[in-house]
Protein backbone atom coordinates (compact mmCIF):
# COMPACT_ATOMS: atom_id res chain seq x y z
CA UNK A 1 0.00 0.00 0.00
CA UNK A 2 2.86 2.16 0.01
CA UNK A 3 2.81 5.61 -1.70
CA UNK A 4 5.37 7.10 -4.33
CA UNK A 5 5.78 10.03 -6.63
CA UNK A 6 6.61 7.48 -8.76
CA UNK A 7 8.57 8.63 -12.11
CA UNK A 8 6.73 11.64 -12.40
CA UNK A 9 9.65 13.45 -10.30
CA UNK A 10 7.57 16.14 -9.66
CA UNK A 11 4.78 17.51 -7.58
CA UNK A 12 1.26 17.54 -8.98
CA UNK A 13 -0.36 20.54 -9.88
CA UNK A 14 -3.28 21.83 -8.47
CA UNK A 15 -6.62 24.05 -9.27
CA UNK A 16 -9.07 24.89 -6.69
CA UNK A 17 -12.94 26.06 -7.97
CA UNK A 18 -14.71 27.08 -4.81
CA UNK A 19 -12.94 27.80 -1.60
CA UNK A 20 -13.34 31.53 -1.82
CA UNK A 21 -13.94 33.81 1.34
CA UNK A 22 -16.18 32.20 4.09
CA UNK A 23 -15.35 28.79 2.74
CA UNK A 24 -15.21 25.97 4.98
CA UNK A 25 -14.37 22.61 2.56
CA UNK A 26 -12.44 24.39 0.10
CA UNK A 27 -9.85 25.27 2.80
CA UNK A 28 -10.02 21.49 3.68
CA UNK A 29 -9.38 20.41 0.16
CA UNK A 30 -6.62 22.90 -0.13
CA UNK A 31 -4.60 21.71 2.87
CA UNK A 32 -5.36 17.77 2.65
CA UNK A 33 -4.27 18.65 -1.06
CA UNK A 34 -0.75 19.41 -0.11
CA UNK A 35 -0.79 17.51 3.48
CA UNK A 36 1.90 15.10 2.07
CA UNK A 37 4.42 17.41 -0.05
CA UNK A 38 2.91 15.85 -3.52
CA UNK A 39 1.06 18.37 -4.47
CA UNK A 40 0.89 22.30 -5.03
CA UNK A 41 -2.42 24.38 -5.48
CA UNK A 42 -1.37 26.98 -8.53
CA UNK A 43 -4.92 27.89 -10.03
CA UNK A 44 -8.06 28.57 -8.74
CA UNK A 45 -11.61 30.28 -9.91
CA UNK A 46 -12.40 30.39 -5.94
CA UNK A 47 -15.64 31.97 -6.43
CA UNK A 48 -18.72 32.49 -8.63
CA UNK A 49 -18.64 36.13 -8.54
CA UNK A 50 -14.87 37.10 -10.64
CA UNK A 51 -14.39 40.04 -8.44
CA UNK A 52 -14.53 37.63 -5.05
CA UNK A 53 -12.58 34.88 -6.87
CA UNK A 54 -9.49 37.26 -7.61
CA UNK A 55 -9.99 38.70 -4.43
CA UNK A 56 -9.33 35.27 -2.36
CA UNK A 57 -6.36 33.87 -4.41
CA UNK A 58 -3.97 35.83 -2.15
CA UNK A 59 -5.10 33.40 0.68
CA UNK A 60 -4.05 30.49 -0.70
CA UNK A 61 -0.99 32.18 -2.55
CA UNK A 62 -2.43 31.47 -6.05
CA UNK A 63 -0.27 34.29 -8.24
CA UNK A 64 -2.63 36.75 -9.44
CA UNK A 65 -2.05 35.68 -13.41
CA UNK A 66 -3.49 32.21 -12.46
CA UNK A 67 -6.49 33.79 -10.51
CA UNK A 68 -9.66 33.09 -12.61
CA UNK A 69 -13.01 34.79 -12.48
CA UNK A 70 -14.34 31.49 -13.84
CA UNK A 71 -13.84 28.00 -14.07
CA UNK A 72 -14.53 28.15 -17.81
CA UNK A 73 -12.00 31.09 -18.14
CA UNK A 74 -9.40 28.76 -16.33
CA UNK A 75 -9.34 25.94 -18.14
CA UNK A 76 -9.30 27.72 -21.77
CA UNK A 77 -6.12 29.20 -20.54
CA UNK A 78 -4.64 26.61 -18.26
CA UNK A 79 -5.30 23.76 -21.31
CA UNK A 80 -3.01 26.30 -23.56
CA UNK A 81 -0.25 26.38 -21.50
CA UNK A 82 2.81 23.79 -22.20
CA UNK A 83 2.76 20.65 -20.83
CA UNK A 84 5.27 21.65 -18.53
CA UNK A 85 3.03 24.44 -17.00
CA UNK A 86 -0.76 23.49 -16.77
CA UNK A 87 -2.65 21.90 -13.82
CA UNK A 88 -2.73 18.16 -12.94
CA UNK A 89 -6.37 17.94 -11.55
CA UNK A 90 -8.79 20.15 -10.44
CA UNK A 91 -10.53 20.19 -7.36
CA UNK A 92 -14.53 21.19 -7.31
CA UNK A 93 -15.30 22.38 -3.83
CA UNK A 94 -18.80 24.54 -5.14
CA UNK A 95 -22.40 24.09 -4.32
CA UNK A 96 -23.96 20.76 -5.71
CA UNK A 97 -25.76 22.16 -8.61
CA UNK A 98 -21.77 23.55 -10.00
CA UNK A 99 -20.29 20.15 -9.69
CA UNK A 100 -21.51 18.57 -12.65
CA UNK A 101 -20.56 21.33 -15.22
CA UNK A 102 -17.20 21.73 -13.82
CA UNK A 103 -16.12 18.23 -13.37
CA UNK A 104 -17.36 18.09 -17.20
CA UNK A 105 -15.45 20.60 -18.59
CA UNK A 106 -12.20 19.75 -16.61
CA UNK A 107 -12.71 16.64 -18.27
CA UNK A 108 -12.74 17.53 -21.75
CA UNK A 109 -9.87 19.50 -21.19
CA UNK A 110 -7.54 16.27 -20.02
CA UNK A 111 -7.54 17.32 -16.12
CA UNK A 112 -8.36 15.01 -13.53
CA UNK A 113 -10.95 15.94 -11.24
CA UNK A 114 -11.48 15.37 -7.26
CA UNK A 115 -15.10 16.55 -6.79
CA UNK A 116 -16.87 17.01 -3.29
CA UNK A 117 -20.22 15.28 -2.58
CA UNK A 118 -22.99 14.83 -3.52
CA UNK A 119 -21.14 14.25 -6.58
CA UNK A 120 -23.96 16.03 -8.86
CA UNK A 121 -27.20 17.56 -8.95
CA UNK A 122 -29.38 14.46 -9.38
CA UNK A 123 -29.07 10.63 -11.06
CA UNK A 124 -28.91 11.81 -14.72
CA UNK A 125 -26.44 14.17 -14.55
CA UNK A 126 -24.04 11.42 -12.25
CA UNK A 127 -25.05 8.55 -15.35
CA UNK A 128 -22.86 11.54 -17.54
CA UNK A 129 -20.42 12.12 -15.77
CA UNK A 130 -19.48 8.11 -15.57
CA UNK A 131 -19.58 8.27 -19.42
CA UNK A 132 -17.43 11.16 -19.31
CA UNK A 133 -15.04 9.81 -17.51
CA UNK A 134 -14.50 6.81 -19.14
CA UNK A 135 -14.53 8.65 -22.17
CA UNK A 136 -11.37 10.30 -21.02
CA UNK A 137 -9.59 8.21 -19.14
CA UNK A 138 -9.05 10.31 -16.56
CA UNK A 139 -8.95 10.24 -12.55
CA UNK A 140 -12.59 11.00 -10.95
CA UNK A 141 -11.98 10.80 -7.27
CA UNK A 142 -15.22 11.93 -4.74
CA UNK A 143 -14.17 13.07 -1.81
CA UNK A 144 -16.24 11.09 0.87
CA UNK A 145 -13.50 11.75 3.44
CA UNK A 146 -14.50 9.31 6.37
CA UNK A 147 -13.08 6.70 4.13
CA UNK A 148 -9.69 7.62 5.16
CA UNK A 149 -9.92 7.46 8.49
CA UNK A 150 -6.80 4.37 9.33
CA UNK A 151 -9.67 2.42 11.56
CA UNK A 152 -12.20 2.64 9.02
CA UNK A 153 -9.84 0.98 6.47
CA UNK A 154 -8.68 -1.64 9.01
CA UNK A 155 -12.17 -2.43 9.56
CA UNK A 156 -12.79 -2.87 5.70
CA UNK A 157 -10.13 -5.14 5.49
CA UNK A 158 -11.11 -6.91 8.22
CA UNK A 159 -14.83 -7.73 7.08
CA UNK A 160 -14.05 -8.40 3.94
CA UNK A 161 -11.56 -10.95 4.87
CA UNK A 162 -14.09 -12.32 6.81
CA UNK A 163 -12.74 -12.10 10.43
CA UNK A 164 -16.46 -11.33 10.97
CA UNK A 165 -18.39 -13.66 9.39
CA UNK A 166 -20.89 -13.17 7.37
CA UNK A 167 -22.27 -9.33 8.20
CA UNK A 168 -25.97 -9.40 8.76
CA UNK A 169 -26.49 -5.88 10.48
CA UNK A 170 -25.37 -2.73 9.71
CA UNK A 171 -26.56 0.56 11.53
CA UNK A 172 -25.08 3.69 9.82
CA UNK A 173 -25.90 7.37 11.37
CA UNK A 174 -24.86 10.80 11.17
CA UNK A 175 -26.57 13.93 13.72
CA UNK A 176 -26.29 17.11 13.54
CA UNK A 177 -28.10 19.82 15.03
CA UNK A 178 -26.97 22.87 13.46
CA UNK A 179 -30.37 23.31 11.44
CA UNK A 180 -32.53 22.95 14.33
CA UNK A 181 -33.62 26.39 13.54
CA UNK A 182 -34.59 28.22 10.37
CA UNK A 183 -30.86 29.08 9.90
CA UNK A 184 -31.03 29.51 6.24
CA UNK A 185 -33.50 32.90 6.71
CA UNK A 186 -30.37 34.27 8.63
CA UNK A 187 -28.30 34.96 5.40
CA UNK A 188 -25.76 32.00 6.89
CA UNK A 189 -24.30 30.92 3.46
CA UNK A 190 -24.13 27.35 4.37
CA UNK A 191 -27.56 26.59 5.43
CA UNK A 192 -28.99 29.11 2.74
CA UNK A 193 -27.80 26.73 -0.35
CA UNK A 194 -27.97 23.27 1.21
CA UNK A 195 -31.89 24.16 1.94
CA UNK A 196 -32.39 24.99 -1.67
CA UNK A 197 -33.55 22.62 -3.91
CA UNK A 198 -32.49 24.68 -6.96
CA UNK A 199 -28.92 24.36 -5.37
CA UNK A 200 -28.79 21.49 -3.26
CA UNK A 201 -31.28 19.17 -5.12
CA UNK A 202 -33.64 16.54 -4.40
CA UNK A 203 -32.00 15.86 -0.49
CA UNK A 204 -31.06 18.31 1.78
CA UNK A 205 -30.19 16.77 4.97
CA UNK A 206 -29.90 13.11 3.16
CA UNK A 207 -27.79 14.68 0.29
CA UNK A 208 -25.47 16.43 2.85
CA UNK A 209 -24.69 13.81 5.17
CA UNK A 210 -27.42 10.98 4.67
CA UNK A 211 -24.81 9.96 1.71
CA UNK A 212 -21.76 10.02 3.82
CA UNK A 213 -23.53 7.26 6.22
CA UNK A 214 -24.80 5.19 3.37
CA UNK A 215 -21.05 5.48 1.59
CA UNK A 216 -19.39 5.07 4.72
CA UNK A 217 -21.82 1.26 5.32
CA UNK A 218 -20.84 0.41 1.69
CA UNK A 219 -17.33 1.09 1.65
CA UNK A 220 -16.43 -0.71 5.08
CA UNK A 221 -18.78 -4.05 4.14
CA UNK A 222 -18.98 -4.14 0.47
CA UNK A 223 -22.16 -5.74 1.20
CA UNK A 224 -25.22 -4.83 -1.67
CA UNK A 225 -28.14 -2.91 -1.60
CA UNK A 226 -31.54 -4.87 -3.41
CA UNK A 227 -33.70 -2.59 -2.34
CA UNK A 228 -35.60 0.41 0.14
CA UNK A 229 -38.10 1.94 2.00
CA UNK A 230 -37.33 5.37 3.52
CA UNK A 231 -39.40 8.16 5.43
CA UNK A 232 -37.93 11.87 4.81
CA UNK A 233 -39.66 14.62 6.86
CA UNK A 234 -39.39 18.27 7.43
CA UNK A 235 -39.53 19.02 11.07
CA UNK A 236 -38.65 22.77 10.74
CA UNK A 237 -41.66 24.16 9.80
CA UNK A 238 -41.52 25.92 6.33
CA UNK A 239 -37.98 24.52 5.33
CA UNK A 240 -38.16 23.25 1.03
CA UNK A 241 -36.01 20.38 1.83
CA UNK A 242 -35.51 17.36 4.88
CA UNK A 243 -33.97 18.12 7.88
CA UNK A 244 -34.25 14.02 8.95
CA UNK A 245 -34.55 10.29 7.23
CA UNK A 246 -34.62 7.13 8.09
CA UNK A 247 -33.83 3.92 5.51
CA UNK A 248 -34.00 0.50 5.90
CA UNK A 249 -32.20 -1.44 3.26
CA UNK A 250 -32.07 -4.83 2.22
CA UNK A 251 -29.09 -6.09 0.80
CA UNK A 252 -28.36 -8.97 -1.40
CA UNK A 253 -27.22 -11.50 1.30
CA UNK A 254 -30.84 -11.12 3.31
CA UNK A 255 -29.23 -8.72 5.75
CA UNK A 256 -30.58 -5.00 7.12
CA UNK A 257 -28.42 -1.96 6.80
CA UNK A 258 -30.61 1.24 8.17
CA UNK A 259 -29.46 4.79 7.33
CA UNK A 260 -30.54 7.56 9.93
CA UNK A 261 -29.31 11.34 8.99
CA UNK A 262 -30.82 14.36 11.12
CA UNK A 263 -29.44 17.88 11.55
CA UNK A 264 -32.07 19.06 13.85
CA UNK A 265 -30.25 17.08 17.00
CA UNK A 266 -29.65 19.54 19.76
CA UNK A 267 -26.53 19.26 20.56
CA UNK A 268 -25.15 16.77 17.89
CA UNK A 269 -22.14 18.52 15.80
CA UNK A 270 -20.56 15.64 13.67
CA UNK A 271 -21.52 12.68 14.98
CA UNK A 272 -21.09 9.88 12.19
CA UNK A 273 -21.11 5.97 13.78
CA UNK A 274 -21.49 3.52 12.30
CA UNK A 275 -22.08 -0.64 14.27
CA UNK A 276 -21.94 -3.83 11.83
CA UNK A 277 -22.86 -7.28 13.06
CA UNK A 278 -21.24 -10.15 11.50
CA UNK A 279 -21.98 -13.91 12.46
CA UNK A 280 -18.55 -14.41 14.39
CA UNK A 281 -17.82 -10.80 15.54
CA UNK A 282 -19.10 -7.10 15.62
CA UNK A 283 -17.31 -3.85 15.18
CA UNK A 284 -18.66 -0.04 16.35
CA UNK A 285 -16.52 2.74 15.32
CA UNK A 286 -17.46 6.85 16.05
CA UNK A 287 -16.22 9.69 13.53
CA UNK A 288 -15.80 11.79 16.55
CA UNK A 289 -13.48 9.74 17.98
CA UNK A 290 -11.84 8.59 15.47
CA UNK A 291 -8.74 6.58 16.69
CA UNK A 292 -10.73 3.93 18.80
CA UNK A 293 -12.42 0.97 17.67
CA UNK A 294 -14.79 -1.38 19.94
CA UNK A 295 -14.64 -5.43 18.32
CA UNK A 296 -16.83 -7.93 20.92
CA UNK A 297 -17.54 -11.50 20.65
CA UNK A 298 -19.67 -13.12 23.02
CA UNK A 299 -18.00 -14.76 25.38
CA UNK A 300 -14.99 -12.75 25.14
CA UNK A 301 -13.56 -9.41 26.82
CA UNK A 302 -13.96 -6.24 24.24
CA UNK A 303 -11.33 -5.22 22.53
CA UNK A 304 -10.24 -2.03 22.33
CA UNK A 305 -8.70 -1.29 19.10
CA UNK A 306 -6.51 1.54 18.74
CA UNK A 307 -4.80 3.50 15.96
CA UNK A 308 -1.31 2.58 15.61
CA UNK A 309 0.85 1.66 12.50
CA UNK A 310 3.32 -0.35 14.63
CA UNK A 311 0.75 -2.78 16.50
CA UNK A 312 1.04 -6.52 15.67
CA UNK A 313 -3.28 -6.37 14.71
CA UNK A 314 -3.10 -3.48 12.59
CA UNK A 315 -3.56 -4.89 9.05
CA UNK A 316 -1.87 -3.28 5.74
CA UNK A 317 -4.86 -1.17 4.38
CA UNK A 318 -5.20 0.68 7.96
CA UNK A 319 -1.29 0.80 8.73
CA UNK A 320 -1.19 2.64 5.33
CA UNK A 321 -3.22 5.14 6.27
CA UNK A 322 -1.37 6.32 9.42
CA UNK A 323 1.11 9.08 9.56
CA UNK A 324 1.58 9.22 13.11
CA UNK A 325 2.93 7.05 15.83
CA UNK A 326 0.76 5.88 18.06
CA UNK A 327 -1.29 8.24 20.43
CA UNK A 328 -0.66 11.25 18.07
CA UNK A 329 -4.18 11.58 17.15
CA UNK A 330 -4.88 11.59 13.20
CA UNK A 331 -8.10 12.90 12.34
CA UNK A 332 -10.20 14.84 10.06
CA UNK A 333 -7.33 16.80 7.68
CA UNK A 334 -5.32 13.51 7.38
CA UNK A 335 -8.53 11.23 6.39
CA UNK A 336 -9.55 13.73 3.65
CA UNK A 337 -5.79 13.81 2.68
CA UNK A 338 -6.02 9.97 2.79
CA UNK A 339 -8.73 10.63 -0.19
CA UNK A 340 -5.62 12.67 -2.35
CA UNK A 341 -3.21 10.46 -1.20
CA UNK A 342 -4.36 7.31 -3.33
CA UNK A 343 -5.61 9.48 -6.29
CA UNK A 344 -2.20 10.74 -6.71
CA UNK A 345 -1.01 7.16 -7.28
CA UNK A 346 -3.27 6.84 -10.43
CA UNK A 347 -3.46 10.26 -11.18
CA UNK A 348 0.47 9.34 -12.08
CA UNK A 349 -0.20 6.12 -13.67
CA UNK A 350 -2.30 7.89 -15.99
CA UNK A 351 0.44 10.77 -16.84
CA UNK A 352 2.88 7.64 -17.39
CA UNK A 353 0.49 6.08 -20.10
CA UNK A 354 0.02 2.87 -17.62
CA UNK A 355 -3.20 0.92 -16.75
CA UNK A 356 -4.97 1.56 -13.02
CA UNK A 357 -7.91 0.57 -11.35
CA UNK A 358 -10.65 2.01 -12.34
CA UNK A 359 -13.59 0.52 -9.58
CA UNK A 360 -12.40 -1.50 -7.18
CA UNK A 361 -10.36 1.59 -5.95
CA UNK A 362 -9.28 2.59 -1.99
CA UNK A 363 -10.69 5.94 -2.46
CA UNK A 364 -14.28 6.86 -3.84
CA UNK A 365 -14.93 6.71 -7.33
CA UNK A 366 -17.66 8.09 -9.95
CA UNK A 367 -19.18 4.97 -9.50
CA UNK A 368 -19.50 5.46 -6.32
CA UNK A 369 -20.38 9.14 -6.46
CA UNK A 370 -22.99 7.44 -9.27
CA UNK A 371 -24.74 4.79 -6.36
CA UNK A 372 -25.03 7.73 -3.93
CA UNK A 373 -27.14 9.83 -6.39
CA UNK A 374 -29.06 6.65 -6.84
CA UNK A 375 -29.36 6.31 -3.34
CA UNK A 376 -30.39 10.02 -3.10
CA UNK A 377 -32.72 9.47 -5.72
CA UNK A 378 -34.30 6.49 -4.60
CA UNK A 379 -35.12 7.41 -1.33
CA UNK A 380 -36.90 10.59 -2.06
CA UNK A 381 -39.01 8.75 -4.61
CA UNK A 382 -39.84 6.02 -1.66
CA UNK A 383 -40.20 8.21 0.62
CA UNK A 384 -42.96 10.43 -2.01
CA UNK A 385 -44.68 6.62 -1.87
CA UNK A 386 -44.89 6.44 2.04
CA UNK A 387 -41.97 4.66 2.33
CA UNK A 388 -42.93 2.23 -0.40
CA UNK A 389 -40.10 -0.27 -1.25
CA UNK A 390 -38.27 0.74 -4.30
CA UNK A 391 -35.21 -1.18 -6.34
CA UNK A 392 -31.34 -0.12 -4.80
CA UNK A 393 -29.65 -1.72 -7.47
CA UNK A 394 -26.70 0.10 -9.04
CA UNK A 395 -25.55 -2.09 -11.86
CA UNK A 396 -22.53 -0.03 -12.37
CA UNK A 397 -21.07 0.12 -8.97
CA UNK A 398 -21.69 -4.03 -8.71
CA UNK A 399 -18.04 -5.05 -8.89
Amino acid sequence: METTNGPLNRKLRMALTGGGQGSFIGRVHATAAVLDNRAELVAGALSSNPERAKASAPAYDIKPDRAYGSYQEMFEAEAALPESERIDFVSIATPNFTHYPIAKAALEAGFNVICDKPMTFDFAEAEQLVEAVEKSGAVCAISHNYTGYPLVRQAREMILSGELGEIQAIRSNYLQGWLRTRLEETGQKQAAWRSDPSKSGAAGCYGDIGTHAYNLARYMTGMLPEELSCHLRIFEQGRALDDYGHTVIRLENGGLLTVTASQISHGRENDLFIEIDGTKKALSWRQENPNEMMVRENGKAHQLYTRDPNAPYMNELGASACRLPAGHPEAFFEAFANIYRFAYDDMIKRSQGEDFEKKNTIYPNVYDGAEGMYFIQQCVASSKDNGAWVPMKYDKARR
